[in-house]
């Protein structure tokens, strides 16, 4: 596979592999399956790897650990912090005050078993602390060899130039893919223009856009989905009903709606890597392939003109998440 620059540090595949779901939010699975995932992941030539703290809480951090120790020296680890739980583990606000950006990469840095992170992101932008404050604390680390390479997630654009402005900012995390366009007016551009990478999680809009899901009721109980309004009964039709225009597409190509899908995402420019996540290993094959198609100029128009962003129905999260989003 392919590889890409985020920022000056960090060179990854082109398509990296989003950790979240083997252990939160989309039901998880056995660890075994998990380490299956993994070893063909790398064989795919897949060396960038993304979890957080929050994801489990804390359970997916020791099992990317677990899985990656062994080949450490081929692989880039992100891991992400910003939030503050209770004693049960649920979210009890955001927390990026110096010291604690200290406390978690610490206790990141012991749950993954390695000696430095390779990404560390703020998860999301903390509005009682400047962003000024997060990212020296940040830049400290870098300075002690604790950290590699900094990042944002989930950032606006003035919000990335401030933090740039302190030390070098590698990669912006944001959610983007077709139906998904938000950073395309202020923080792709910011990017380009300072030289930063940009990773899009859910490219494929958390399997929307395999058109596999074809109704609220196919999800488990317990899996997150449930909850976001473009998988609700009120929208999920009509955003299926996009897909199928992205599979008639793909059909000329000779390939599955989500491959062309990711495919147009990593078109957007070689400053991007996505990271789909995939619990199966036909996922994850499947999505590795998107990364050798090769669309025209005239094919990627079309792909964004069959999904306009005013035709999607629901947003992306809830009200309460939407507001933890950094304009």
């Amino acid at each position: 596979m392919q590889t890409r620059k985020l920022g000056s540090e960090l060179e990854v595949s082109a398509l990296g592999l989003g950790c979240m779901g083997m252990s939160f939010a989309y039901g998880g699975q056995e660890e075994q399956a998990s380490f299956d995932t993994f070893r063909r992941a790398l064989d795919l030539g897949i060396t960038f790897f993304d979890t957080a703290e929050i994801y489990g809480p804390f359970e997916n951090e020791k099992l990317v650990g677990r899985a990656l120790r062994s080949v450490r020296d081929k692989v880039v680890i992100a891991t992400k912090f910003g939030f503050r739980f209770d004693d049960k583990g649920a979210i009890t606000g955001t927390d990026s005050r110096p010291e604690h950006v200290r406390e978690v990469a610490e206790a990141s840095l012991k749950r993954l078993g390695i000696e430095v992170i390779d990404l560390l992101y703020q998860h999301r932008v903390d509005p009682d602390v400047p962003i000024e404050e997060t990212v020296g604390a940040m830049a400290d680390l870098v300075g002690e060899g604790k950290v590699r390479a900094l990042g944002l997630s989930e950032a606006g654009a003035s919000t990335i130039r401030r933090a740039h402005a302190v030390h070098p900012i590698a990669a912006v995390q944001s959610e983007y893919s077709l139906v998904t366009r938000d950073p395309e007016s202020e923080v792709l551009p910011t990017c380009r223009e300072l030289g930063i990478g940009f990773v899009p999680f859910s490219p494929l809009a958390r399997g929307l856009l395999s058109g596999a899901i074809r109704s609220k009721d196919e999800l488990p109980e317990g899996d997150a989905r449930r909850n976001y309004p473009r998988f609700s009964d009120a929208n999920i039709q009509s955003n299926l009903a996009l897909v199928d225009r992205i599979a008639e597409i793909a059909k000329a190509k000779n390939c599955t709606a989500a491959q062309i899908a990711l495919a147009w995402v990593l078109h957007q420019g070689d400053f991007i890597v996505p990271i789909p996540g995939a619990r199966k290993l036909k996922n994850l094959e499947d999505n590795a392939r998107a990364a050798d198609i090769r669309l025209t100029p005239e094919e990627v128009a079309s792909l964004s003109e069959a999904v306009p962003p005013s035709e999607v129905a629901g947003e992306r999260y809830g009200a309460a998440a939407l507001s933890m989003v950094n304009k």
